[in-house]
């Protein structure tokens, strides 16, 4: 009894709910115990043993390879080791591991600080920052929406015709995602596509044709951003990348200009973009939709849409007016050799970039007319600018200079010289699939292409052949992410809309990868060897 009342005296009861159950003196070690338990738990996780991963395989690396080549080389492919192993993982958010060539080259005695610093600002990077400005100003004004539902409404028909209508819902996207990047061109058009098939019915009440032409609508969309990004310099990182690439490793060559490259992509995204529409209305588009689709779709509903949108502003007009100028200065800047276009009056010093940038500029010269004061864009609108993607294409120009200075391009284009016989035909076709096979499991097609590039260079030396033959199927092959979900940041915007399923995405998918890799294995040494001159010795 003495002991209970001792007890009760020394952890005295109370009905207060906040009073802890256990004795107070003993709560200092059990939150030790528990903190330190924690704090083991919070160490060793997968993502630190990630992060830990690349400077021990760059350790690895330094103390067990030896390659026949300068020391410098293998200190290159440690840091290889080290930048991909973060990339792959995402250890750390991409755009910083991007950032590590900064501090990585001048610890490891490859180049400069101030060296290095300058691969992260070149023309291709101010192509970017100049186009993505023009992009948010589009958005800002809802120009891209306008376009889609005039475009949609020439596609239309009387009566309703369903391949015809998707044709031009396809062939918009495609257009829109040719002047912007693809995941900001599946974002606008996205609610476009969803807005016109939200006309037919949902859930029990839907018919299997109503059904099919929902499916058939979100992907399109979303392989014709991917096929419109293809064709210009401007619709994806992954062409800028392999520019950029080209004119670091051959400095002395003609680099890709923006009318150069669309003389080869537009004619293979064309290509590709029929095969597409053709899947499409094959698999999802039967002969009688018309009938069952034309109670819900109909040229007075798009009408009534683009109404909302009311007439055109000033300040639409005046975005619109910048970018046509924009493309058409890219388009005439370099012709041919006998019509060197309006460029060969600065001797050459003009760029892709210099323009893209100059015609950004006038956006926050021009007024809007709307309030006094106010221009078309203010630096407030462009907190969306894609730092990732610009820190990402330094980075690569960074480890493509590297590759070759430090040695390293010579140790891998030596130990290439197995591939010396292999017929072209079949390294194309290889080429484009591992790179699509690289994207759709393990990272981004523009890291894809960081990646694979610089490794295809060395192996179009060993097999005697135009680097660009083996570039541009390694870069564009990048791009043929399109049998997952999570392949690219546009299959996701589609897949979210709850309209289509993984095998949807697998049932096109994989005859438009295969339409893909044939039909750039065919174009390549055919019209890409009259547009990038590939008969010549680089």
């Amino acid at each position: 009894m003495i002991n209970d009342d001792h007890n009760q005296l020394a952890h005295p009861i109370s009905d207060d709910p906040k009073t802890p159950l256990l004795p107070v003196h003993g709560e200092p070690v059990l939150q030790r115990k528990l903190s330190f338990r924690s704090s083991l738990s919070s160490i060793f996780t997968l993502k630190n043993f990630y992060i830990l991963l690349g400077p021990l395989l760059s350790t690895i690396v330094c103390l067990f390879v030896k390659l026949d080549g300068p020391v410098t080389s293998t200190n290159m492919l440690a840091i290889l080791a080290w930048v991909f192993a973060w990339w792959l993982t995402e250890a750390v958010p991409m755009p910083v591991t991007s950032m590590s060539p900064l501090f990585l080259f001048p610890l490891f005695g490859i180049s400069s600080a101030d060296h290095v610093a300058h691969s992260y600002m070149d023309d291709v990077i101010a192509l970017v920052l100049g186009s993505f400005i023009l992009v948010l100003a589009v958005e800002h004004y809802n120009i891209h929406r306008r376009l889609a539902f005039n475009i949609t409404i020439l596609f239309c028909g009387d009566p309703l015709n369903p391949p015809l209508l998707l044709l031009g819902i396809c062939a918009t996207t495609a257009f829109v995602s040719m002047w912007m990047h693809n995941v900001a061109a599946a974002v606008l058009m996205m609610p476009v596509a969803t807005g016109i098939i939200q006309r037919l019915p949902t859930g029990p009440t839907q018919s299997d044709v109503e059904n099919k032409f929902c499916r058939a609508v979100i992907l399109g969309v979303i392989y014709s951003t991917a096929i419109g990004g293809m064709s210009t310099l401007t619709g994806t990182g992954v062409n800028l990348i392999l520019v950029g690439m080209w004119k670091k490793y051959f400095p002395n060559e003609e680099p890709i200009s923006f009318n150069k490259w669309f003389f080869f992509g537009f004619p293979f995204a064309f290509v590709l973009f029929i095969a597409l529409w053709v899947i499409l209305c094959l698999l999802y588009c039967s002969r009688g939709s018309g009938r069952a689709l034309s109670a819900y779709l109909d040229k007075s509903h798009l009408r009534r849409e683009l109404e909302l949108l009311g007439p055109m502003a000033f300040a639409e007009k005046m975005v619109l007016a910048v970018f046509s100028i924009l493309i058409v200065l890219w388009m005439t800047k370099s012709i041919t050799d006998d019509i060197p276009g309006w460029g060969v009056l600065f001797n050459g010093r003009v760029g892709d970039g210099t323009v893209s940038v100059m015609m950004a500029t006038l956006l926050f010269i021009i007024p809007n007319k709307k309030e006094k004061g106010e221009k078309l864009m203010d630096w407030n609108k462009c907190k969306k600018l894609p730092w990732s993607l610009i820190l990402l294409l330094g980075a690569g120009f960074a480890i493509a200079e590297g590759v070759e200075s430090s040695g390293l391009a010579n140790v891998l284009s030596e130990t290439l010289d197995f591939l010396e016989r292999a017929p072209y035909l079949a390294i194309a076709p290889a080429v484009c699939l591992i790179s699509s096979i690289i994207t759709e499991f393990i990272t981004s097609n523009n890291a894809t292409t960081t990646l694979v590039v610089p490794l295809l260079i060395q192996i179009a030396k060993s097999m005697h052949l135009h680097p660009l033959l083996l570039m541009v199927p390694g870069a564009i092959g990048a791009q043929f992410a399109f049998l997952l979900p999570t392949a690219t940041p546009s299959n996701v915007v589609g897949f979210t809309t709850g309209h289509i399923e993984m095998k949807d995405m697998i049932k096109i998918g994989l005859p438009l990868k295969i339409a893909g890799i044939a039909a750039l294995s065919l174009l390549m040494p055919t019209l890409g060897a009259y547009v990038f001159e590939t008969n010549k010795d680089v």
